[in-house]
């Protein structure tokens, strides 16, 4: 057994999140897997399926459907789901209860934020600031929420920011984590530059809810959008959430009023008046088998402090790269996410030549990640069922594929 196999085994047995794995159903590994058992890193994408989900999911469908049909909105909760379920998330983004509300699509919610938070901007901005690392949709709905408010679009570099304000910002839309790199980038920092240029706040969380602290009440975050489907393992297509912070909720104006956002929904009015709180970021019919497979799949957090789930994601991503540097044959990959914990997510990506193939050829062997182009391997590390010994045994397949 190598020195690093050993402390895994010690840091695995030391692990206070251990305990969660058997949560989850982990078997990833394809009838032609050889070297290793299945390791699963690409949690980062698709979370893991939580043990509780499918059971949930066949009640939802044979009982509060099959047999209770229409009297599950009441009888089920299911008209309240969104914002309970927004409630359960709301803690491991550092959100009070009542300002997140789930439902639609990171896109579709993405676009209600910007062009929310144009309108809410104020007379003589015009301007839309875009992170220009960011994933490609956000920069399409960006383009898009300009062209319905009559702005402009300006995309920077998140380093940027500050300097590129000015009394033109109406809006400034970030991404938390960079999706390719894995960088983190200072929330704190950049929402209080956007403020004090008098600019409103929007904050991708796709790569940074469930996987750290996020802190939106504590840093005056005024908007945010974030995925469940990564590190919250809500499952392929989860719905979104849409955060809105308290102060600003009775000015918030959804560019896509609903009959689910309407004030008195069953009252069928032709003129539309919104909700208060939350529910205001509604819009149609809520889907309800995804939205109950997520609340099912978020039981698994009742308990787990984010903190701790932060703390175990960087020993994981510091022993990843302590493999790599042990393993791999030198000048085969490079690190392309920052090495400062302060500036990481719970990913890690490697820059390598062949990477799609390289990709293929580890998945083949039993060890998940992803390819992003042009030449970046990428590796998630969600820390409620990934353990050290995934991690050695991932390095020591990679060693064999790249060498």
């Amino acid at each position: 057994m190598s020195e690093l196999s050993v402390k895994a085994a010690e840091l695995d047995t030391a692990d206070e999140l251990a305990k969660l794995r058997s949560q989850f159903v982990l078997d990833t590994v394809s009838d032609h897997a050889a070297d290793a058992a299945g390791v699963y890193l690409d949690g980062n994408s698709l979370g893991a399926l939580p043990m509780a989900v499918p059971g949930r999911v066949e009640d939802v469908v044979r009982r509060q459907w099959g047999e209770l049909r229409i009297r599950s909105w009441d009888e089920s909760g299911w008209w309240t789901a969104p914002e309970r379920i927004g409630d359960r998330i709301a803690p491991l983004v550092g959100a009070a209860a009542g300002q997140i509300v789930v439902g639609d699509s990171t896109s579709v919610n993405v676009f209600k934020a910007v062009v929310g938070a144009v309108r809410l901007s104020g007379e003589g901005r015009n301007e839309i600031v875009v992170d220009a690392t960011t994933f490609p949709t956000d920069g399409y709905i960006a383009q898009s929420a300009a062209r319905m408010t009559g702005c402009t679009v300006r995309a920077v570099a998140p380093d940027d920011v500050p300097s590129a304000l000015g009394p033109r910002t109406a809006a400034v839309l970030l991404n938390h984590v960079d999706y390719r790199t894995g960088r983190l980038y200072d929330l704190p920092s950049l929402t209080s530059s956007i403020h004090e240029a008098g600019a409103v706040a929007v904050w991708d969380l796709c790569h940074s809810a469930g996987a750290l602290p996020v802190g939106l009440d504590e840093h005056g975050v005024d908007l945010a959008v974030g995925c469940t489907y990564k590190y919250l393992n809500g499952g392929p297509g989860s719905p979104a959430f849409l955060y809105v912070r308290r102060d600003l909720q009775d000015r918030f104006d959804s560019p896509l009023p609903g009959w689910n956002s309407h004030v008195d929904p069953f009252g069928m009015r032709p003129e539309y008046e919104p909700a208060g709180g939350a529910p205001r970021g509604r819009v149609g019919t809520p889907d309800i088998l995804s939205m109950l497979a997520l609340e099912a799949a978020l039981e698994v957090w009742e308990g787990v402090p984010i903190e701790t789930v932060r703390t175990k994601s960087l020993a994981l991503t510091d022993f990843f790269l302590e493999c790599v540097a042990a393993y791999v044959p030198e000048g085969r990959v490079e690190c392309v996410t920052p090495l400062v914990h302060a500036d990481r997510g719970s990913q890690v990506a490697l820059r390598c030549d062949g990477a799609r193939e390289v990709m293929r050829r580890l998945i083949a062997r039993g060890v998940v990640g992803d390819f992003r182009e042009p030449d970046i391997l990428r590796f998630g590390f969600t820390p409620l069922y990934v353990g050290f010994g995934d991690v050695e045994r991932a390095v020591r397949v990679l060693a064999g594929v790249v060498g």
